[in-house]
Protein backbone atom coordinates (compact mmCIF):
# COMPACT_ATOMS: atom_id res chain seq x y z
CA UNK A 1 0.00 0.00 0.00
CA UNK A 2 1.44 3.33 -0.55
CA UNK A 3 2.38 5.65 1.70
CA UNK A 4 0.33 8.99 2.37
CA UNK A 5 2.82 12.14 0.43
CA UNK A 6 3.48 13.98 3.72
CA UNK A 7 4.56 10.67 5.41
CA UNK A 8 6.83 10.69 2.30
CA UNK A 9 8.01 14.16 2.60
CA UNK A 10 8.93 12.95 6.07
CA UNK A 11 11.08 10.21 5.22
CA UNK A 12 12.90 12.72 2.74
CA UNK A 13 16.48 14.31 4.08
CA UNK A 14 18.45 16.97 3.07
CA UNK A 15 20.74 14.21 1.89
CA UNK A 16 18.04 12.22 -0.40
CA UNK A 17 17.29 15.91 -1.97
CA UNK A 18 20.63 16.25 -2.92
CA UNK A 19 20.99 12.64 -4.25
CA UNK A 20 17.69 12.73 -5.97
CA UNK A 21 17.43 15.66 -7.26
CA UNK A 22 19.34 15.49 -10.65
CA UNK A 23 21.49 18.34 -9.90
CA UNK A 24 23.59 17.86 -7.17
CA UNK A 25 25.15 19.58 -4.67
CA UNK A 26 28.22 21.29 -6.71
CA UNK A 27 25.85 22.72 -9.56
CA UNK A 28 23.32 24.27 -7.00
CA UNK A 29 26.78 25.82 -5.15
CA UNK A 30 27.98 27.57 -8.67
CA UNK A 31 24.19 28.05 -9.36
CA UNK A 32 23.95 30.21 -6.45
CA UNK A 33 27.26 31.82 -6.64
CA UNK A 34 26.63 33.03 -10.40
CA UNK A 35 23.44 34.68 -8.82
CA UNK A 36 25.26 37.09 -6.40
CA UNK A 37 27.49 37.85 -9.46
CA UNK A 38 24.20 38.50 -11.55
CA UNK A 39 22.25 39.82 -8.65
CA UNK A 40 25.63 42.56 -8.15
CA UNK A 41 25.76 43.57 -11.29
CA UNK A 42 21.96 44.59 -11.91
CA UNK A 43 22.58 46.71 -8.36
CA UNK A 44 25.94 48.13 -9.60
CA UNK A 45 23.84 49.19 -12.93
CA UNK A 46 25.96 46.96 -15.44
CA UNK A 47 24.84 44.72 -18.17
CA UNK A 48 23.14 41.55 -16.85
CA UNK A 49 24.00 37.97 -18.71
CA UNK A 50 21.30 35.55 -20.61
CA UNK A 51 20.77 38.13 -23.42
CA UNK A 52 19.08 40.95 -21.04
CA UNK A 53 20.75 44.33 -20.29
CA UNK A 54 20.29 46.93 -17.26
CA UNK A 55 20.67 50.81 -19.32
CA UNK A 56 24.43 51.49 -20.19
CA UNK A 57 26.36 52.20 -17.45
CA UNK A 58 28.24 55.21 -18.72
CA UNK A 59 24.22 56.57 -19.42
CA UNK A 60 24.14 59.87 -17.55
CA UNK A 61 22.86 59.36 -14.48
CA UNK A 62 20.91 61.67 -11.78
CA UNK A 63 23.04 62.83 -8.91
CA UNK A 64 22.67 62.90 -4.92
CA UNK A 65 21.34 66.36 -4.92
CA UNK A 66 21.87 69.07 -7.43
CA UNK A 67 25.68 69.53 -8.77
CA UNK A 68 27.39 72.52 -8.39
CA UNK A 69 29.36 71.33 -11.41
CA UNK A 70 29.75 69.28 -14.29
CA UNK A 71 33.24 68.33 -14.89
CA UNK A 72 36.89 67.99 -12.90
CA UNK A 73 40.07 69.16 -14.09
CA UNK A 74 42.67 67.55 -11.42
CA UNK A 75 46.31 69.05 -11.83
CA UNK A 76 48.34 66.45 -10.07
CA UNK A 77 51.92 67.51 -10.02
CA UNK A 78 53.63 64.39 -9.00
CA UNK A 79 56.20 64.04 -6.66
CA UNK A 80 55.26 66.57 -4.21
CA UNK A 81 56.08 70.44 -4.60
CA UNK A 82 57.55 72.03 -1.40
CA UNK A 83 54.48 74.27 0.03
CA UNK A 84 57.43 76.06 2.08
CA UNK A 85 58.96 77.41 -1.37
CA UNK A 86 55.67 78.27 -3.10
CA UNK A 87 52.85 79.05 -0.77
CA UNK A 88 53.62 79.21 2.55
CA UNK A 89 56.34 81.77 3.94
CA UNK A 90 57.89 80.97 7.01
CA UNK A 91 59.96 83.87 8.40
CA UNK A 92 61.07 81.60 11.39
CA UNK A 93 62.79 79.37 8.30
CA UNK A 94 64.73 82.23 6.72
CA UNK A 95 65.95 83.44 10.91
CA UNK A 96 66.82 79.81 11.99
CA UNK A 97 68.26 78.65 8.48
CA UNK A 98 71.01 76.00 9.17
CA UNK A 99 69.91 75.51 12.85
CA UNK A 100 69.01 71.45 14.07
CA UNK A 101 65.07 71.49 14.58
CA UNK A 102 63.97 71.30 18.17
CA UNK A 103 64.08 67.88 19.16
CA UNK A 104 60.61 68.42 20.54
CA UNK A 105 58.80 69.30 16.87
CA UNK A 106 60.27 66.27 15.18
CA UNK A 107 59.93 63.49 17.92
CA UNK A 108 58.54 60.09 16.70
CA UNK A 109 58.56 61.35 12.91
CA UNK A 110 59.50 59.19 9.82
CA UNK A 111 61.00 60.17 7.20
CA UNK A 112 62.11 58.85 3.36
CA UNK A 113 65.76 59.75 3.54
CA UNK A 114 66.65 62.30 6.14
CA UNK A 115 67.24 62.12 9.50
CA UNK A 116 65.40 63.99 12.68
CA UNK A 117 68.13 66.12 13.50
CA UNK A 118 68.52 67.99 10.06
CA UNK A 119 69.00 71.29 9.88
CA UNK A 120 66.13 73.87 9.43
CA UNK A 121 66.83 75.01 5.21
CA UNK A 122 65.12 78.59 4.40
CA UNK A 123 62.70 79.37 1.73
CA UNK A 124 64.35 79.53 -1.56
CA UNK A 125 62.80 82.57 -3.10
CA UNK A 126 60.93 85.76 -2.14
CA UNK A 127 57.02 86.07 -1.36
CA UNK A 128 54.87 88.45 -1.96
CA UNK A 129 51.13 89.39 -1.24
CA UNK A 130 48.48 89.68 -4.21
CA UNK A 131 45.18 90.75 -4.67
CA UNK A 132 42.42 92.01 -2.35
CA UNK A 133 42.61 88.61 -0.69
CA UNK A 134 46.63 89.10 0.23
CA UNK A 135 46.91 85.80 -0.80
CA UNK A 136 50.91 84.90 -0.58
CA UNK A 137 52.56 83.46 -3.31
CA UNK A 138 56.43 82.75 -4.43
CA UNK A 139 58.22 84.73 -7.09
CA UNK A 140 58.15 81.11 -8.67
CA UNK A 141 54.48 81.68 -9.50
CA UNK A 142 53.64 84.86 -11.11
CA UNK A 143 51.21 84.14 -13.28
CA UNK A 144 48.69 81.94 -10.63
CA UNK A 145 49.33 85.78 -9.08
CA UNK A 146 47.41 87.72 -11.47
CA UNK A 147 44.61 84.95 -10.41
CA UNK A 148 44.90 85.17 -6.26
CA UNK A 149 41.43 86.49 -6.01
CA UNK A 150 39.91 83.52 -7.92
CA UNK A 151 40.91 80.71 -6.34
CA UNK A 152 40.49 79.14 -2.22
CA UNK A 153 43.98 78.06 -0.99
CA UNK A 154 44.84 75.40 1.65
CA UNK A 155 47.40 75.45 3.63
CA UNK A 156 46.75 72.59 6.03
CA UNK A 157 46.10 69.58 3.91
CA UNK A 158 47.78 66.14 5.75
CA UNK A 159 48.39 62.87 4.70
CA UNK A 160 49.24 58.93 6.28
CA UNK A 161 51.59 58.19 3.83
CA UNK A 162 55.43 59.57 3.54
CA UNK A 163 56.60 57.83 0.18
CA UNK A 164 55.49 58.20 -3.34
CA UNK A 165 53.87 55.43 -4.43
CA UNK A 166 51.46 54.89 -1.33
CA UNK A 167 51.02 58.33 -1.29
CA UNK A 168 49.92 59.09 -4.74
CA UNK A 169 47.82 55.98 -4.83
CA UNK A 170 46.16 57.09 -1.87
CA UNK A 171 45.07 60.73 -3.35
CA UNK A 172 43.63 59.02 -6.44
CA UNK A 173 41.75 56.26 -5.05
CA UNK A 174 41.69 56.71 -0.89
CA UNK A 175 43.61 53.60 -0.47
CA UNK A 176 46.96 53.30 -0.08
CA UNK A 177 47.12 49.55 -1.79
CA UNK A 178 46.76 49.04 -5.25
CA UNK A 179 43.63 47.34 -6.31
CA UNK A 180 41.00 50.54 -5.30
CA UNK A 181 38.91 52.12 -7.83
CA UNK A 182 40.21 55.59 -8.86
CA UNK A 183 38.23 58.91 -8.74
CA UNK A 184 37.67 59.35 -11.97
CA UNK A 185 36.40 55.53 -11.65
CA UNK A 186 33.81 56.32 -9.17
CA UNK A 187 32.82 59.73 -11.21
CA UNK A 188 31.81 57.77 -14.19
CA UNK A 189 30.31 55.18 -11.74
CA UNK A 190 28.13 57.51 -9.83
CA UNK A 191 27.60 59.94 -12.51
CA UNK A 192 27.93 57.79 -16.11
CA UNK A 193 28.82 60.43 -18.88
CA UNK A 194 27.92 62.73 -20.75
CA UNK A 195 29.78 62.14 -24.36
CA UNK A 196 29.12 58.74 -26.48
CA UNK A 197 32.17 59.30 -28.31
CA UNK A 198 34.88 60.25 -25.84
CA UNK A 199 35.59 58.32 -22.81
CA UNK A 200 34.36 59.90 -19.54
CA UNK A 201 37.26 59.54 -17.81
CA UNK A 202 40.70 60.65 -19.42
CA UNK A 203 44.51 60.89 -18.36
CA UNK A 204 46.86 63.08 -19.61
CA UNK A 205 50.89 62.93 -18.44
CA UNK A 206 53.66 65.28 -19.03
CA UNK A 207 57.53 65.26 -17.49
CA UNK A 208 58.49 62.86 -15.64
CA UNK A 209 57.17 59.14 -14.42
CA UNK A 210 54.52 58.97 -11.91
CA UNK A 211 55.70 56.44 -8.89
CA UNK A 212 51.61 54.85 -8.22
CA UNK A 213 51.45 53.80 -12.34
CA UNK A 214 48.61 53.03 -13.86
CA UNK A 215 46.88 52.08 -10.53
CA UNK A 216 46.40 55.76 -10.17
CA UNK A 217 43.44 55.38 -12.67
CA UNK A 218 42.75 51.96 -12.69
CA UNK A 219 38.78 50.93 -12.24
CA UNK A 220 39.87 48.72 -9.13
CA UNK A 221 36.55 46.65 -8.78
CA UNK A 222 34.49 48.18 -10.68
CA UNK A 223 33.91 47.18 -14.16
CA UNK A 224 36.74 48.09 -16.39
CA UNK A 225 34.11 50.55 -18.61
CA UNK A 226 34.96 52.94 -15.92
CA UNK A 227 38.91 52.60 -16.57
CA UNK A 228 41.13 55.87 -17.30
CA UNK A 229 41.85 55.94 -20.66
CA UNK A 230 45.27 57.41 -21.05
CA UNK A 231 45.80 60.23 -24.35
CA UNK A 232 49.12 60.97 -25.67
CA UNK A 233 49.17 64.36 -26.88
CA UNK A 234 52.29 63.28 -29.33
CA UNK A 235 51.34 60.93 -32.37
CA UNK A 236 47.94 58.72 -32.34
CA UNK A 237 46.26 60.24 -29.07
CA UNK A 238 45.32 56.57 -28.12
CA UNK A 239 47.40 53.47 -29.26
CA UNK A 240 45.81 50.55 -31.81
CA UNK A 241 42.82 52.51 -32.28
CA UNK A 242 43.92 53.71 -35.69
CA UNK A 243 42.93 51.99 -38.66
CA UNK A 244 45.87 49.40 -40.21
CA UNK A 245 47.08 49.98 -43.54
CA UNK A 246 45.03 48.21 -46.11
CA UNK A 247 42.33 48.10 -44.22
CA UNK A 248 39.25 50.44 -45.29
CA UNK A 249 35.99 51.46 -43.71
CA UNK A 250 34.09 48.89 -44.70
CA UNK A 251 35.85 45.96 -43.52
CA UNK A 252 36.63 47.31 -40.38
CA UNK A 253 32.66 47.96 -39.64
CA UNK A 254 32.50 44.58 -40.84
CA UNK A 255 35.48 43.11 -38.54
CA UNK A 256 33.75 45.04 -35.50
CA UNK A 257 30.01 44.24 -36.07
CA UNK A 258 31.25 40.42 -36.54
CA UNK A 259 33.29 40.28 -33.42
CA UNK A 260 30.57 42.12 -31.72
CA UNK A 261 28.17 38.95 -32.28
CA UNK A 262 31.00 36.49 -31.27
CA UNK A 263 31.35 38.58 -28.30
CA UNK A 264 27.39 38.95 -28.11
CA UNK A 265 27.10 35.37 -28.27
CA UNK A 266 29.55 34.35 -25.20
CA UNK A 267 27.24 36.93 -23.17
CA UNK A 268 24.44 35.37 -23.72
CA UNK A 269 25.98 31.88 -22.73
CA UNK A 270 28.00 32.69 -19.38
CA UNK A 271 26.45 36.61 -18.65
CA UNK A 272 29.99 37.84 -17.48
CA UNK A 273 29.42 41.64 -17.32
CA UNK A 274 33.23 41.92 -18.44
CA UNK A 275 32.34 41.01 -21.88
CA UNK A 276 29.68 43.47 -22.19
CA UNK A 277 32.40 45.96 -21.09
CA UNK A 278 34.38 44.63 -24.52
CA UNK A 279 31.60 44.63 -26.95
CA UNK A 280 31.63 48.77 -25.34
CA UNK A 281 35.29 48.57 -25.80
CA UNK A 282 35.29 48.28 -29.29
CA UNK A 283 32.48 50.21 -30.08
CA UNK A 284 33.83 53.21 -28.27
CA UNK A 285 37.35 52.59 -30.12
CA UNK A 286 35.77 52.24 -33.49
CA UNK A 287 33.75 56.35 -32.32
CA UNK A 288 37.50 57.74 -31.32
CA UNK A 289 38.94 57.20 -34.25
CA UNK A 290 37.17 60.01 -35.28
CA UNK A 291 36.88 62.33 -31.83
CA UNK A 292 39.92 61.83 -31.15
CA UNK A 293 42.33 63.08 -33.40
CA UNK A 294 39.68 66.06 -34.12
CA UNK A 295 39.95 66.77 -30.41
CA UNK A 296 43.95 66.56 -30.29
CA UNK A 297 43.85 68.84 -33.41
CA UNK A 298 44.76 72.64 -32.41
CA UNK A 299 45.15 74.02 -35.45
CA UNK A 300 41.25 75.68 -35.21
CA UNK A 301 42.86 77.23 -32.01
CA UNK A 302 44.01 80.63 -32.57
CA UNK A 303 48.04 81.84 -32.26
CA UNK A 304 46.48 83.92 -29.11
CA UNK A 305 45.47 80.78 -27.49
CA UNK A 306 48.10 78.86 -27.92
CA UNK A 307 50.73 81.71 -27.05
CA UNK A 308 48.30 82.02 -24.11
CA UNK A 309 49.13 78.34 -22.82
CA UNK A 310 52.56 78.25 -24.16
CA UNK A 311 51.58 75.73 -26.44
CA UNK A 312 54.60 74.60 -28.78
CA UNK A 313 52.97 72.85 -31.96
CA UNK A 314 54.34 69.23 -32.20
CA UNK A 315 55.76 69.00 -28.67
CA UNK A 316 54.12 66.69 -25.96
CA UNK A 317 54.12 68.99 -22.80
CA UNK A 318 52.14 70.03 -19.78
CA UNK A 319 50.52 73.33 -21.62
CA UNK A 320 49.43 71.48 -24.62
CA UNK A 321 47.94 69.15 -22.03
CA UNK A 322 46.06 71.99 -20.08
CA UNK A 323 44.20 72.94 -23.64
CA UNK A 324 43.10 69.64 -24.34
CA UNK A 325 41.24 69.72 -20.90
CA UNK A 326 39.49 72.66 -22.04
CA UNK A 327 38.61 71.31 -25.27
CA UNK A 328 37.76 68.12 -23.52
CA UNK A 329 35.45 70.24 -21.09
CA UNK A 330 33.92 71.25 -24.08
CA UNK A 331 32.84 68.01 -25.46
CA UNK A 332 31.68 66.48 -22.28
CA UNK A 333 34.39 64.68 -20.47
CA UNK A 334 33.52 64.24 -17.14
CA UNK A 335 36.82 64.02 -14.84
CA UNK A 336 39.96 64.86 -16.53
CA UNK A 337 43.39 63.97 -14.94
CA UNK A 338 46.65 66.04 -15.80
CA UNK A 339 49.39 64.60 -14.39
CA UNK A 340 52.96 66.44 -14.51
CA UNK A 341 55.75 64.33 -12.58
CA UNK A 342 58.61 66.55 -11.64
CA UNK A 343 58.29 67.47 -8.66
CA UNK A 344 60.48 65.56 -6.48
CA UNK A 345 63.29 67.81 -5.35
CA UNK A 346 65.47 65.84 -3.08
CA UNK A 347 68.34 67.61 -4.56
CA UNK A 348 68.51 71.49 -5.43
CA UNK A 349 65.06 72.36 -4.97
CA UNK A 350 65.45 75.73 -6.09
CA UNK A 351 66.51 74.34 -9.38
CA UNK A 352 64.13 72.21 -9.18
CA UNK A 353 60.59 74.62 -8.93
CA UNK A 354 62.46 76.56 -11.32
CA UNK A 355 61.87 74.16 -14.56
CA UNK A 356 58.84 72.78 -12.93
CA UNK A 357 57.45 75.97 -12.32
CA UNK A 358 58.40 77.41 -15.23
CA UNK A 359 56.58 74.09 -17.23
CA UNK A 360 53.51 74.28 -15.35
CA UNK A 361 52.36 78.19 -13.83
CA UNK A 362 51.62 79.87 -17.20
CA UNK A 363 49.30 76.72 -18.87
CA UNK A 364 47.87 76.12 -15.50
CA UNK A 365 46.32 79.81 -15.50
CA UNK A 366 45.90 80.06 -18.97
CA UNK A 367 43.39 77.18 -18.48
CA UNK A 368 41.44 78.97 -16.10
CA UNK A 369 41.17 82.13 -18.00
CA UNK A 370 40.46 80.63 -20.99
CA UNK A 371 37.46 78.34 -19.45
CA UNK A 372 36.41 81.48 -17.36
CA UNK A 373 36.11 83.28 -20.97
CA UNK A 374 34.38 81.03 -22.31
CA UNK A 375 31.70 80.35 -19.65
CA UNK A 376 32.62 77.14 -18.85
CA UNK A 377 34.69 77.94 -15.16
CA UNK A 378 31.41 78.14 -13.31
CA UNK A 379 30.57 74.24 -14.51
CA UNK A 380 34.40 73.12 -13.95
CA UNK A 381 36.42 72.34 -10.70
CA UNK A 382 40.01 72.97 -11.39
CA UNK A 383 42.53 70.90 -8.20
CA UNK A 384 45.98 71.56 -8.11
CA UNK A 385 48.55 69.93 -5.71
CA UNK A 386 50.79 66.64 -5.33
CA UNK A 387 50.66 63.57 -2.98
CA UNK A 388 52.40 65.75 0.27
CA UNK A 389 54.83 68.63 1.01
CA UNK A 390 58.58 68.91 1.97
CA UNK A 391 60.33 69.40 4.45
CA UNK A 392 61.66 72.52 6.72
CA UNK A 393 64.47 70.76 6.95
CA UNK A 394 67.39 70.38 4.40
CA UNK A 395 68.64 67.30 2.95
CA UNK A 396 71.71 66.64 1.93
CA UNK A 397 74.06 63.03 1.11
CA UNK A 398 76.96 63.25 -0.54
CA UNK A 399 76.42 59.44 -1.03
CA UNK A 400 73.66 60.33 -3.56
CA UNK A 401 75.31 63.20 -4.84
CA UNK A 402 72.34 65.48 -2.90
CA UNK A 403 72.33 68.87 -1.52
CA UNK A 404 70.15 71.39 -0.82
CA UNK A 405 66.94 69.79 -1.17
CA UNK A 406 63.79 68.84 1.09
CA UNK A 407 62.54 65.01 2.01
CA UNK A 408 59.04 64.16 1.93
CA UNK A 409 56.73 65.49 4.24
CA UNK A 410 53.28 63.90 4.84
CA UNK A 411 52.72 66.37 8.04
CA UNK A 412 51.58 69.67 6.03
CA UNK A 413 51.17 70.93 2.58
CA UNK A 414 49.04 73.05 0.07
CA UNK A 415 46.34 72.69 -2.32
CA UNK A 416 44.70 75.08 -4.12
CA UNK A 417 40.94 75.10 -5.87
CA UNK A 418 39.16 77.14 -8.49
CA UNK A 419 35.70 77.14 -10.51
CA UNK A 420 32.09 76.07 -9.64
CA UNK A 421 31.21 75.91 -6.33
CA UNK A 422 34.93 77.73 -4.60
CA UNK A 423 34.84 80.40 -2.42
CA UNK A 424 37.26 81.92 -4.41
CA UNK A 425 39.66 84.78 -2.90
CA UNK A 426 40.26 82.71 0.49
CA UNK A 427 43.22 80.94 2.38
CA UNK A 428 42.08 77.93 4.61
CA UNK A 429 44.12 77.08 7.28
CA UNK A 430 47.40 77.17 8.58
CA UNK A 431 51.44 75.36 10.05
CA UNK A 432 53.85 76.60 12.97
CA UNK A 433 56.09 78.85 12.72
CA UNK A 434 58.08 76.16 10.97
CA UNK A 435 55.26 74.78 8.51
CA UNK A 436 55.45 71.18 10.24
CA UNK A 437 52.61 70.43 11.78
CA UNK A 438 48.99 71.87 10.60
CA UNK A 439 47.31 74.29 13.29
CA UNK A 440 44.44 75.38 12.44
CA UNK A 441 41.86 73.52 9.91
CA UNK A 442 43.46 70.55 9.42
CA UNK A 443 42.16 68.97 6.18
CA UNK A 444 43.05 65.15 5.47
CA UNK A 445 42.84 63.56 2.10
CA UNK A 446 39.42 61.89 2.51
CA UNK A 447 38.45 65.43 3.26
CA UNK A 448 39.47 66.07 -0.25
CA UNK A 449 37.65 63.60 -1.99
CA UNK A 450 34.70 63.75 -0.40
CA UNK A 451 34.43 67.80 -0.87
CA UNK A 452 35.06 66.99 -5.07
CA UNK A 453 32.37 64.23 -4.83
CA UNK A 454 30.14 66.91 -2.82
CA UNK A 455 30.35 69.50 -5.62
CA UNK A 456 29.60 66.77 -8.47
CA UNK A 457 26.25 65.79 -6.72
CA UNK A 458 27.61 62.98 -4.88
CA UNK A 459 27.25 62.10 -1.15
CA UNK A 460 30.63 60.44 -0.58
CA UNK A 461 29.10 58.10 1.99
CA UNK A 462 26.48 57.00 -0.62
CA UNK A 463 28.37 56.14 -3.22
CA UNK A 464 29.19 52.50 -2.48
CA UNK A 465 29.93 49.14 -4.53
CA UNK A 466 29.90 45.67 -2.68
CA UNK A 467 33.02 43.60 -3.15
CA UNK A 468 34.01 40.48 -1.09
CA UNK A 469 31.06 40.66 1.38
CA UNK A 470 31.95 44.32 1.78
CA UNK A 471 30.44 48.11 1.32
CA UNK A 472 33.53 50.43 -0.50
CA UNK A 473 33.97 53.72 -0.66
CA UNK A 474 36.54 56.07 -2.06
CA UNK A 475 36.41 57.59 1.00
CA UNK A 476 36.71 54.44 2.70
CA UNK A 477 35.02 55.26 6.52
CA UNK A 478 36.88 59.04 6.80
CA UNK A 479 35.70 62.09 4.91
CA UNK A 480 34.24 65.15 5.85
CA UNK A 481 33.51 68.46 3.65
CA UNK A 482 36.05 71.20 3.72
CA UNK A 483 33.00 73.64 4.36
CA UNK A 484 35.16 76.53 4.64
CA UNK A 485 35.88 76.76 0.57
CA UNK A 486 32.15 75.85 -0.73
CA UNK A 487 31.03 78.84 -1.90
Amino acid sequence: MNKPFQSVLREQTRRHFFRDCGVGLGKIALAYLLANEFRGAVNAGETIGLGQAEPHPLVAKAPHYPAKIKNVIYLFMAGAPSQLDLFDFKEALAKHDGEPVPAEIVKDQRYAFIQRHAKILAPRFKFAKHGQSGAEFSEMLPHLATIADEIAIVKSCHTSQFNHGPAQLFMNTGSSLPGRPAMGSWVTYGLGSQCEDLPGFVVLKSGGAVSGGAALWSSGFLSTIHQGVPFRSQGDPILFATRPDGIDARLQRETVDLVHQLNKKQLDTVGDPEIATRIRSYEMAYQMQTSAPQLMDLSDETPATLEAYGVKPGQASFANNCLLARRMVERGVRFIQLYHGSWDHHSDVAGGLRGACGETDQPAVALIKDLKQRGLLEETLIVWGGEFGRTPMVESNSALGRSLGRDHHPQAFTMWFCGGGIKSGMTLGKTDELGFHVTENPVFVHDIQATILHLLGLDHERLTFSFQGRQFRLTDVHGALIEPILG
